[in-house]
């Protein structure tokens, strides 16, 4: 796969709009430890970046995939990890299912304003006891009438305190629980629902990640997505869009911390010489650099893939296994080489090194990868 003029385009506007609307307004964010993300949300509206995938007639630009690559490695010029995450949460994961098999009059109401930036959306998978075990979840779903019940809760949601709805997966029935579940979209302003506190995290400081409870809530049947018992499928086919996205938008990332250390071991003079002569730091970064590319590869073959319609599902495992642990590893080694000034806050490689370690953890372990990838090679106990 390779990138026409119109995307370099795209790359280029939206890296402006980095520098312009995002770089500047960072260390404030993260100070407060939340971003505004409505007003953000609206300016990216306006220019179309939440909608490129989307269908046109409900304000999206009608693209293929490739260019949601160039937003996603655009996107990675942030010099946070907080924000792309949170603008993936939005673009691809919790509305490809709706994008792609929601009504009508579900995406009129809920993805067009989503599209716009007008509303702000959360996905609501993981539970206390069902992170990457997602068909492990308790929130249930019952019938009343032309309503579901809803009761339960979920935990670590990215702009969970700003959302304006969830794209919800609850069990809707009593089977196996692969076959048992539904996605629905819940207004977060219905009757019942309650933020219970903004989580304090580690990293990703400037995006609010929340916990919220279901007490009785009520929403109409027309709100869900798609076929009833179908959630579990739906929501693995979503996740192959939030691992691409993890692993594009981590690219230029990584790339920046590699290029930033190069630039302060480049100017740092240690025994008589910049530690970036030391062949131990400039055979380092090469490597680095190396494993970057190969990241970006497979990134872009991954996506090749997902345009013509293939299943991704190990493709994207092996992005997002790969793209985590090199996290990892660049952070580390670029820390390492800041000596005492990559243990201070006001390095851009202390942030990144807190931000990026939620990769090998969020929208699914590293465990939970090399189990999907043991069960595509035969090698599984469990079988395939």
């Amino acid at each position: 796969m390779r990138y026409t003029t119109e995307h370099k385009s795209l790359y280029d506007s939206v890296s402006k709009f980095v520098a312009e609307e995002i770089n500047p307004y960072v260390d404030e964010w993260e100070k407060e430890g939340i971003f505004p993300a409505r007003e953000l949300f609206r300016k990216m509206g306006a220019k179309g970046f939440l909608g490129i995938t989307k269908p046109e007639a409900f304000g999206g630009m009608g693209l293929d995939w490739s260019y949601d690559l160039a937003f996603c490695e655009a996107m990675g010029e942030t010099n946070c990890g907080s924000i792309p995450m949170a603008v993936g949460v939005q673009t691809n994961m919790a509305t490809p299912a709706l994008a792609k098999i929601g009504s009508d009059e579900l995406r009129k109401e809920f993805l067009a304003p989503a599209i716009s930036g007008d509303y702000v959306a959360c996905i609501g998978v993981s539970e206390p006891g069902a992170g990457s075990d997602v068909a492990s979840i308790k929130t249930t779903a019952r019938k009343d009438g032309d309503d579901y019940i809803i009761n339960g809760g979920k935990l670590w949601i990215t702009n969970g305190t700003q959302a304006d709805f969830m794209c919800l997966l609850a069990n809707t029935g009593d089977g196996p629980m692969h076959k048992n579940k539904s996605l629905i979209v819940l207004p977060m302003d219905t009757p019942g629902v309650t933020v219970a506190r903004k989580l304090d995290k580690l990293g990703m400081r400037s995006s609010d990640t929340a916990q919220i409870f279901f007490e009785d809530v009520r929403v109409p049947q027309r709100y869900r997505i798609g076929e009833e018992g179908m959630g579990f499928i739906y929501q693995m086919q979503q996740f192959q869009e939030e691992r691409l996205w993890g692993s594009a938008s981590l690219i230029r990332s990584l790339e920046k911390c590699i290029e930033d250390v190069a630039e302060y071991t480049r100017q740092r003079v240690a025994f008589g010489k910049p530690l970036l002569h030391n062949q131990s730091i400039h055979f380092r970064l090469a490597e680095l650099q190396t494993e970057v590319e190969l990241l970006r590869s497979l990134v872009y073959r991954c996506t090749e893939g997902y345009i013509n319609g293939e299943d991704m599902t190990r493709l994207a495992s092996m992005a997002k296994l790969k793209a985590g642990r090199l996290a990892r590893e660049v952070t580390d080694s670029c820390l390492q080489y800041y000596g005492g000034m990559g243990f201070m806050n006001e390095t851009l490689i202390t942030r990144f090194y807190r931000d990026l370690r939620l990769v090998s953890i969020g929208g699914g372990a590293d465990e939970v990868m090399l189990g999907i990838l043991s069960k595509f090679m035969g090698t599984h106990p469990g079988g395939q």
